[in-house]
């Protein structure tokens, strides 16, 4: 006799079967001895609920399987209609597999379970991935250092191409997420080795200054590798005090560059090269105050308003409401133009800065 590889573990399936010891419900998951196998139907003993048939579609849906079923098997099915035309008791076979397939999921996502799968497809956003007949998405963003695509303009249609590349071939993921409903599972390839990565990223401690190589530059700025198989992030607002648009004007790939440990947390460091240089802020301290009357250069504007330099590094807000709108901010204060501005907050220690425009 064989038992069917269909199994119920301790989960909301498991718990399905014991809800209904007393009433079989429809998506009631039951269990019972194959008592008959005919040509185009299965009966089970649901005793004492009466018998259970897979038959029609059903048996035609579970043929795999059906084709490994012996008389005595105790096999477990999915309900789908208590009583039938001839008094028999519904089953389905394929929908308690694909129940019991999202059951394994969730404790794959549990217990961080390693799988290595072939790439089957890509898209702008990632890679598409099969696990028991479920299509899942591996988005770029969860693949590690080596297969992530390093494209220096960011553009997608790069790095499309750069993550074809990577069709067929193997890789270790973990499932981070699963949504029965929508027949999706979100696949991760950081964590596959956590001890590993544990006991590399354990060398390390906040406040520690390193000398890094610059392994990739994107919009919001530009990862740092420590060593190998470690990567952290230095984020657009930690490269330099002063405003910084775009990473790509001040660095390389494979640039050696220093930096600080500012955060490691959930296995990820971030990184800051600003935090090694001098903090502007810290000269104007004790030295402006609100109510105080200061130049400033216009250098940007935003959706809030506009930002205005005092020096390299230290800027505050005029806010769109001062002027009644953006467009009339954008009238009296021109990119690159110096103007006479009063101070409403100043907060050194915070990095905050508002201002009011003084109009002659």
């Amino acid at each position: 006799m064989i038992n069917t590889e269909i199994k119920v573990e301790n989960s909301f399936m498991g718990s399905l079967i014991e809800k209904n010891l007393k009433n079989i419900e429809v998506d009631s998951i039951v269990e019972g001895p194959v008592i008959n196998v005919k040509k185009s139907a299965v009966y089970i003993d649901l005793a004492p609920f009466g018998t259970g048939i897979i038959y029609g579609r059903e048996f035609i849906n579970a043929k795999d399987i059906i084709k490994k079923i012996n008389i005595g098997d105790v096999i477990k099915a999915k309900v789908i209609e208590v009583e039938n035309e001839e008094g028999y008791i519904d089953l389905s076979l394929k929908e308690a597999k694909q129940a019991l397939t999202w059951t394994e999921a969730e404790e794959a996502i549990r217990n961080k379970t390693i799988f290595e799968i072939p790439i089957k497809e890509a898209n702008k956003g990632g890679l598409i991935l099969e696990w028991q007949g479920i299509e899942g998405f591996l988005p770029a963003s969860q693949l590690k250092a080596d297969h992530y695509p390093r494209v220096l303009d960011g553009d997608k249609d790069k790095i499309l191409k750069e993550l074809k590349k990577l069709i067929d071939q193997k890789i270790k993921v973990i499932i981070i997420g699963a949504i029965p409903k929508e027949g999706k599972l979100i696949f991760s390839e950081k964590d596959t080795n956590p001890e590993e990565r544990q006991e590399i990223i354990g060398k390390y401690t906040v406040g520690n200054e390193v000398e890094c190589t610059v392994a990739g530059i994107v919009d919001f700025g530009i990862f740092l590798k420590l060593e190998e198989g470690l990567e952290g992030l230095v984020h657009i607002s930690e490269i330099d005090w002063g405003l910084v648009e775009d990473p790509r004007t001040m660095f390389k790939v494979g640039d050696v560059v220093k930096a600080k440990i500012i955060e490691i947390k959930g296995g990820k460091i971030s990184l800051s090269i600003k935090a090694l240089k001098d903090n502007p802020w810290n000269e104007f301290e004790g030295k402006l105050k609100k109510g105080d009357i200061i130049k400033g250069v216009v250098i940007k504007y935003n959706k809030h308003g506009a930002l205005v330099s005092i020096k390299e590094g230290v800027a505050g807000l005029v806010h769109n409401s001062t002027f009644g709108s953006e467009a009339k901010l954008h009238e009296k204060l021109e990119l690159g133009k110096t103007y006479d501005f009063q101070i409403t907050l100043f907060e050194p220690k915070d990095q905050k800065m508002t201002l009011a425009f003084l109009e002659k």
